[in-house]
């Protein structure tokens, strides 16, 4: 079920922007590439701590040189490791596990200068961009046994989370646009790190471990390099 609920959101995703391109305005359709990394009760507590490959692509519907309708898919696996932390407590306790998920995103891409492609002179300009995340990941338990960690998988599970995103683009001539970005998600879960496990083993005390009720972070950093199209727009309301 949980799969087939994915399938339909990424094909809707698809067909948004399939729909969107029929239209005026200028559009962008690119790829990001970077990397991930989690804040939770397993492993560094370090913001950008990439440590684990990302993937995605990102679609973006120019609505004038500072405001743009965004959409996104993500794939990455969150890597949460005992190894890399900066508290010595969590480092002598050695948990690692990971953490496969899918992301869909959608919301409000704000410039704080004017980014007009059309322009012949090289722009640039930071950026941020919030929305709605909507993510599936897995579930699983940790159990400390005598001589080794133990990790059992038994579902996936489907959440929301809320993007704050920074970044900055250059556009590289009036088809490309180069930008580099990092973004913390606020998850709806204590989960990502299987502390607080859901569902079949929620009333399980035994399995528990860290500050529980106390949500997980998951951060994507990288590079997304996007081909633009679409008529010339007229940005007159703004001038």
């Amino acid at each position: 079920m949980i799969k087939i609920q994915m399938r339909k959101f990424i094909t809707l995703y698809f067909l948004i922007n399939i729909h969107l391109i029929g239209f005026s305005q200028i559009h962008e359709m690119g790829m990001f590439l970077g990397g991930s990394n989690t804040i939770s009760d397993i492993g560094s507590t370090h913001f950008i701590y990439s440590n684990s490959p990302a993937i995605g692509l990102i679609y973006k519907w120019n609505l004038t040189t500072r405001y743009a309708l965004r959409a996104s898919f993500i794939t990455s696996t969150l890597k949460s490791s005992d190894y890399y932390a900066n508290d010595l407590s969590r480092f002598n306790r050695f948990f690692e596990v990971n953490n496969k998920v899918f992301e869909f995103s959608a919301g409000m891409e704000v410039n704080f200068f004017d980014f007009n492609l059309h322009d012949q002179d090289r722009e640039f300009s930071p950026y941020f961009f919030t929305g709605i995340n909507y993510f599936q990941y897995q579930l699983f338990t940790i159990r400390n046994q005598l001589s080794s960690i133990e990790v059992d998988k038994y579902d996936s599970a489907l959440e929301f989370s809320i993007p704050a995103i920074i970044g900055i683009k250059f556009s590289i001539n009036n088809s490309l646009v180069l930008s580099f970005e990092t973004g913390i998600r606020y998850s709806l879960t204590d989960n990502l790190d299987g502390s607080n496990p859901i569902g079949q083993f929620e009333n399980d005390v035994m399995i528990k471990h860290g500050e529980l009720y106390n949500n997980d972070w998951y951060v994507f950093t990288g590079l997304a390099l996007s081909y633009t199209f679409g008529r010339q727009p007229c940005y007159c309301k703004e001038r």
